[in-house]
């Protein structure tokens, strides 16, 4: 189980590697919720994505890294372990399940990991992977139930934190949970009374489910936003949730598709889907959260032509 210390180190960890990223308030995204609204733009990350945070964390303890890695992933996990991978010399193979984000594969490719396509959802990807990491002797990095990836992860919660300590609540999108996981026990530790709420695409709904009905389950993933495409549920990241979480919402690929559009023309960021899932919930719902002062993750910007031609109206 992922405790704060092991944050805290994970965060001496990745300071010889990442910046802080940027959190801002935007006016016209305030007046448009009815709520003070922080946005932590984990966009900017070198891979795009939040996860890899977690990424370099696990890497760097990981004491036979050099016998490589393999993980399986729709993307944004998959880069993190690829630039984890390229930043320590690590042999890195990646298994997607089939039709990726093209971008997202492209981009793994560059960071000199090789991609093997392989199964038509995340859970069988997972089994081609493990198989994979047997045949290779390398190690299996599972995209949740990993300490050191929700430790990694937990310093973007620390730096929100540190700076808004009087938030009232955080809402995190949630794919295999990892994001949430780390929301709750940052909060736990640093500020008690914050309230942490999952969002997760109804069209996937394994982790809300999972949560909900208090074991983990399979779901169908009918989802087009592909960082929620999660078809079963991770024992670790459940097991932290089950005891931090407030609340666990589902909204629609629309939602989510809708505040992509509201991020791009009122906060002038792109995001992916998965990225936009927790602004979401605040347009969908936003009686919930008036006059509140709400933190939102933008958990990544990694949008495919498919995002990108929408927002544009094509």
């Amino acid at each position: 189980m992922t405790e704060m210390r092991d944050v805290l180190k994970a965060r001496q960890v990745l300071a010889g590697y990442l910046p802080e990223t940027p959190m801002w308030s935007y006016p016209v995204l305030n007046a448009l919720v009815g709520a003070e609204v922080h946005v932590k733009h984990e966009n900017v990350q070198p891979t795009g994505a939040f996860k890899v945070r977690g990424g370099i964390t696990l890497l760097a303890g990981m004491a036979d890294r050099e016998r490589g890695v393999v993980a399986y992933s729709t993307g944004n996990h998959a880069q993190s372990v690829a630039y984890a991978a390229r930043v320590f010399g690590v042999p890195c193979s990646i298994v997607m399940p089939e039709n990726p984000n093209p971008a997202k594969v492209a981009a793994v490719e560059a960071l000199g990991a090789s991609v093997v396509v392989a199964g038509a959802t995340m859970v069988e990807a997972g089994e081609n992977a493990r198989a994979l990491a047997d045949e290779e002797g390398r190690r299996l990095v599972s995209p949740a139930d990993e300490p050191d990836i929700i430790a990694g992860v937990g310093t973007l919660y620390y730096e929100m934190l540190t700076r808004q300590p009087d938030l009232d609540v955080i809402v995190v999108p949630v794919g295999s949970g990892t994001g949430a996981a780390a929301a709750c026990v940052v909060a736990r530790a640093l500020a008690p009374r914050c309230q942490v709420i999952a969002v997760q695409s109804a069209q996937a709904p394994a982790a809300h489910d999972s949560w909900r009905l208090g074991e983990l389950v399979r779901r169908p993933m009918k989802t087009t936003v592909d960082g929620l495409a999660t078809g079963s549920a991770f024992a670790l990241p459940q097991r932290i949730m089950r005891g931090g979480l407030s609340d666990f919402i589902l909204v629609s690929d629309d939602d989510c598709r809708a505040a992509q559009r509201v991020l791009a023309n009122d906060v002038h960021t792109l995001a992916e889907g998965a990225g936009a899932a927790a602004l979401a919930v605040l347009l969908a719902r936003p009686a919930d959260f008036a006059g509140k002062k709400v933190a939102i993750v933008c958990s990544g910007g990694n949008a495919g032509p498919a995002d990108i031609a929408q927002l544009s109206g094509g």
